[in-house]
């Protein structure tokens, strides 16, 4: 596993390398053709993602409309985190490969091992999920004005 990829990942980057290795024993290799779901809406959240080689595309159904692209992530970006905050929870979008494309799966209930076990590391990691989350929503807010905007019109 390449711990230099690992370590580019922001939501990895504040661990050290022992932490880093923790963190690559637990990720599964995955491959998928392009246009192959890796997640739809409504599936069981249950493992997040590191985008490894090639490009996942996040987009939502939109009704009358079709699909909705929200994001193209690539190289060394992450998705389906949510997954590890909310036990249980369907997944809020689709992942589909936008083009063929390699991923590292890190499941939930083995990073919270993980996480039980290394505190320092559940530490930054918690603390990372939290400016994540609250930058992203900043983000919704923006957007939401941005709509109601337009809205007026």
């Amino acid at each position: 596993m390449d711990l230099a990829l690992l370590r580019k990942v922001p939501l990895f980057e504040g661990l050290t390398n022992g932490q880093l290795q923790k963190i690559a024993s637990l990720a599964v290799s995955k491959s998928f053709e392009g246009s192959a779901h890796i997640f739809r809406e409504g599936d069981p959240g249950d493992a997040m993602y590191v985008i490894v080689d090639g490009k996942v595309r996040i987009s939502k159904m939109v009704p009358g409309i079709g699909e909705e692209a929200l994001a193209i992530l690539e190289k060394g970006q992450y998705f389906g985190e949510m997954a590890l905050i909310e036990e249980n929870s369907p997944r809020s979008a689709d992942a589909i490969a936008h083009v063929p494309c390699t991923v590292w799966m890190i499941e939930r209930t083995r990073l919270e091992q993980l996480m039980f076990t290394d505190k320092e590391l559940s530490y930054v990691l918690l603390w990372t999920f939290v400016r994540t989350l609250s930058e992203r929503l900043r983000e919704t807010n923006e957007k939401i004005k941005g709509f109601f905007a337009i809205s007026k019109f």
